[in-house]
């Protein structure tokens, strides 16, 4: 705003003009300021109108203290919206200079990205290609007896209290389930059939159809009335955005935190909410 008065500027600018009106015009102690002076104003006036005429107005409006204090005011509210228009509008210039260099930059990360996935066989599938299995390995130790966390995991219509982006999970009988899930912004759905279920040591599943996913979680007792639970899973990432969040390490941080959300749900209640005790081998219900 050099060698230009902020008259001047408002005048050469409509649109910091509008950004100006529409911030004095949220300013609520402004408002009240202003309906105060002018408030006052009209006292004065009324005042001296009805003692000495048009001239007495004047000299009484130039001596009143209270209007004198209000008109500073707002000359001060004034200066200090003129500063927010003036800051707004350095963001918004800020703001575009970082995503126009974002956009550089990304462009500029694409070529080493691709070197750097093209020897573990990830670059066709993160920038477009075909797909490769992911496999994630996760533990957490919880503070409950081996029977309590088996029992609890067996509860599959519970995995939304604690699972990320799992929408619904459905028993359709002892060894098959339906889920509905949302990954990467699209919503997927599937079939799994349990494969292996055996009471405080193993769980084992694998799609059958839809989402391409398998998986165990083993409980290991370690004494005290505590558990280790392990979650080994793989699945086929579908699109270059799971892809690319796979390879940024983002599943493996969301079964991580699926496993914390399962040890505060199963420790903070202290029992299980309820468990199958039943034998599955290959595929089928033993017991």
């Amino acid at each position: 705003m050099i060698g230009r008065t902020k008259t001047q500027a408002l005048r050469e600018n409509a649109a910091s003009a509008t950004e100006l009106a529409a911030s004095l015009a949220k300013d609520k102690k402004f408002r009240k300021q202003l309906l105060s002076a002018a408030g006052h104003g009209v006292i004065a006036r009324r005042r001296a109108a009805r003692r000495i005429g048009f001239l007495a107005v004047v000299s009484r409006l130039a001596a009143d203290p209270k209007l004198k204090r209000e008109l500073q005011k707002m000359t001060q509210n004034l200066d200090k919206a003129w500063a927010r228009v003036e800051r707004k509008r350095s963001h918004k210039l800020r703001n575009t200079l970082l995503v126009v260099g974002g956009l550089g930059a990304a462009a500029a990360a694409a070529v080493p990205l691709r070197r750097k996935f093209a020897s573990s066989g990830l670059a066709e599938d993160v920038l477009g290609g075909g797909a490769v299995p992911r496999s994630i390995d996760e533990s957490i130790e919880v503070g409950v007896p081996v029977s309590t966390a088996y029992n609890q995991w067996t509860q599959f219509e519970d995995f939304p209290l604690f699972m990320e982006g799992v929408d619904h999970v459905q028993q359709i009988d002892d060894t098959h389930l339906r889920w509905a899930a949302t990954v990467a912004g699209r919503t997927a759905q599937w079939e799994a059939k349990i494969l292996e279920q055996h009471p405080d040591r193993q769980i084992s599943w694998i799609s059958e159809d839809g989402k391409k996913t398998r998986g165990t979680v083993t409980f290991e007792p370690r004494g005290d009335g505590q558990t280790l639970v392990r979650l080994s899973m793989s699945y086929q990432a579908e699109g270059p955005a799971e892809a690319l969040g796979s390879a940024a390490g983002l599943d493996a941080r969301r079964v991580r935190g699926d496993l914390e959300r399962f040890k505060e749900l199963v420790e903070s209640r202290g029992s299980e909410t309820g468990g199958w005790r039943g034998e599955v081998s290959a595929g089928k219900k033993t017991t």
